[in-house]
């Protein structure tokens, strides 16, 4: 049992590292992921993974959940310092299922649900046919304005008068405004319905203060821990006492099984981070690398939808810029020099979503790395340079000579 993973099974231990290399080797421009602390890690690899707690603290199915007990609680109560909640669940296993929790709470199969198309910027789990909450539930999606790039509210009302949704759901994967949390929760009141907030992109945007916070709002809000939050990886639900009990047993037992309390003392040691004067500056920062970044690609003439960004990513529409480029060939094409990020569906996708249209490009791991605006100017350029000419070797030989050196003057990790 004293074996260590290096001499109990190489081939893991080598992928590891070759993965740690290539985190270290590459800039990481996922808008979805981020770099958590040595603690964070530190908290997740720990014995906790050897502890089974079904339950909640206080009222576990398994004995010996006193030092579990102790740290979710720490969680909870760190959560709602960071957001404001009465009631705060922090057992999902992500995102995701943190959504799953709050329709299982409220909703019946067959109930209605209003949400942002995914080819707008939605998410998956708001009601897409391949997933679960498009086979349960009768969907109905709203759009962005095809001349703003911004939620065309008046359309979402007139939807939801016209579909009498029983849960409205306002969230995204790939919008890069504010949504007006407010306005949604008053068309949810007006047509009888819900309203959860899916903040998963942003919620360490709105536990710094600068990003609205829909708490208070919203009847639900939901979202990831491990994005902008940089926490243990997973997702949480937030609501009022009112609903406090539907969501916990919607959660267990209803989602799912025993929490991970190696991922709930990670989130716990994140929020902890995250109550420190220094995360507000960082997610500021993030912000204003995004800001920066949309004003490169808009300078050289990219399509950059909505015309900016106010949160931690920048959607790029290439079709106009660069029409017989697609998002899965610039995706690759930075690849190639040590720039992450995805192939992105963009407002009226004309391609498949296999090989959409545009590319999602996130600031957050980068502004963990220490990156500033100065460098996300540079990054801004390199960009330009790859797609501007994705043939050119001499472009890209230069391109990535320069992320090496970014990388390297930015460690992920000191050691």
């Amino acid at each position: 049992m004293a074996e260590s993973l290096r001499a109990a099974d190489s081939k893991v231990q080598r992928a590891i590292d070759r993965e740690r290399e290539r985190q270290e080797s590459t800039l990481g421009m996922i808008a979805s992921e981020n770099h958590v602390s040595e603690a964070v890690l530190e908290a997740q690899g720990s014995a906790l993974t050897n502890k089974y707690a079904e339950g909640y603290p206080g009222r576990r199915y398994y004995g010996g959940c006193d030092h579990v007990d102790a740290i979710e609680r720490l969680a909870v109560e760190r959560a709602k310092d960071l957001w404001g909640a009465e009631h705060v669940n922090v057992q999902p296993h992500s995102g995701t299922q943190a959504n799953m929790g709050v329709y299982f709470a409220v909703l019946d199969p067959g109930d209605k649900i209003l949400s942002l198309d995914l080819t707008h910027g939605g998410h998956l789990s708001h009601g897409h046919d391949v997933n679960f909450s498009g086979q349960l539930y009768e969907i109905e999606q709203y759009e962005v304005d095809p001349e703003t790039g911004y939620v065309d509210y008046d359309d979402l009302a007139a939807r939801a008068r016209q579909f009498n949704p029983d849960l409205i759901v306002s969230g995204s994967s790939a919008y890069p405004r504010e949504f007006d949390f407010a306005r949604i929760g008053e068309i949810a009141a007006e047509v009888g319905a819900f309203h959860l907030a899916d903040i998963a992109h942003v919620t360490g945007l709105v536990a710094a203060g600068i990003h609205a916070n829909p708490v208070g709002v919203a009847d639900f809000v939901t979202g990831s821990t491990h994005k902008t939050i940089r926490a243990g990886r997973g997702g949480i639900v937030m609501t009022s006492e009112e609903h406090s009990e539907a969501v916990d047993k919607a959660v267990f037992p209803g989602a799912q099984g025993g929490p991970l309390v190696h991922n709930i003392a990670g989130k716990a040691v994140g929020f902890g981070e995250a109550l420190e004067p220094a995360f507000a500056e960082y997610a500021e920062q993030v912000v204003a690398n995004a800001k920066t970044l949309a004003d490169v690609l808009l300078d050289h003439g990219f399509g950059v939808v909505s015309g900016g960004t106010d949160k931690h990513l920048v959607l790029v529409d290439l079709r106009e810029s660069h029409p017989d480029l697609t998002g899965s060939e610039a995706e690759e094409a930075l690849d190639d020099v040590g720039i992450v990020l995805n192939a992105n569906t963009v407002p009226g996708e004309t391609r498949s979503p296999f090989n959409p249209s545009g590319i999602r490009i996130g600031t957050p791991a980068l502004t963990t790395r220490g990156f500033g605006e100065e460098q996300m100017r540079t990054v801004g350029e390199l960009v330009v340079d790859v797609l501007d000419d994705p043939e050119d070797g001499e472009a890209r030989r230069r391109a990535a000579a320069e992320v090496d050196r970014l990388c390297e003057a930015f460690p992920v990790y000191d050691d």
